[in-house]
């Protein structure tokens, strides 16, 4: 008995392995070579990743992105998100619940989803991130869906790495590497935190990426 259930666990540890290293990997370079689920500027980036909460338990937590920029190696991710109603604030850490995620897998494309320039964001009468007068004159189309993803101006994109070394945080914010992305399926960011020399490095930390949808 012990050891058919010792051959039972070895089998399941081994097609575990056998699914996580291989055939993941080869369906995930194979779905990225197609014109639906390529890496490209305005690909919808879904993503899922297991954390802990304020009561120290684990926690999934789902996100939905936007590719605004891809300059170089450099690309770079804006969350996707609704604004929040006067009375009805939203938690700030970005994250959906599983119902909204899978509702977007499924609607992505026929959703009406916003630009809002970031600066834009703080404007107008009430707190940032929330649906206001300012924000309906600049965006009407906002009456249709509160989605929206922070955008950045379109002279900003595709100018490289600033030259003042106080710009490097803002600038580096939300942009990862797109040869991770292809290869690994994974969202890892470049980062200038513990840099040599002024060049960026990758980050240890890393977010696994569920589907690319077009």
């Amino acid at each position: 008995m012990k050891k058919i259930i010792l051959i039972s666990v070895i089998s399941l540890i081994v097609f575990y392995l056998i699914r996580e290293k291989v055939y993941k990997p080869y369906m995930w370079k194979k779905a990225i070579q197609t014109k639906e689920h390529q890496l490209q500027l305005g690909s919808f980036i879904f993503s899922k990743e297991t954390g802990i909460n304020g009561s120290q338990s684990y926690q999934k937590y789902y996100f939905v992105f936007k590719v605004i920029e891809i300059d170089g190696d450099y690309v770079r991710l804006s969350v996707i998100r609704q604004l929040s109603e006067k009375d009805n604030l939203k938690e700030s850490d970005f994250s959906i619940t599983s119902d909204q995620y899978k509702s977007l897998k499924q609607n992505i494309k026929s959703l009406t989803i916003t630009p809002i320039l970031s600066e834009d964001l703080y404007k107008g009468d009430g707190d940032s991130f929330t649906l206001n007068d300012y924000l309906l004159n600049k965006y009407p189309v906002l009456k249709q869906s509160r989605y929206y993803y922070e955008d950045i101006p379109q002279e900003s994109k595709n100018k490289g790495i600033p030259k003042k070394p106080d710009d490097y945080e803002m600038y580096f914010s939300m942009v990862y590497s797109k040869k991770e992305i292809i290869e690994k399926g994974q969202l890892i960011p470049w980062t200038m935190t513990n840099s040599f020399n002024n060049k960026p490095l990758l980050s240890n930390y890393s977010k696994d990426i569920d589907l690319i949808i077009n």
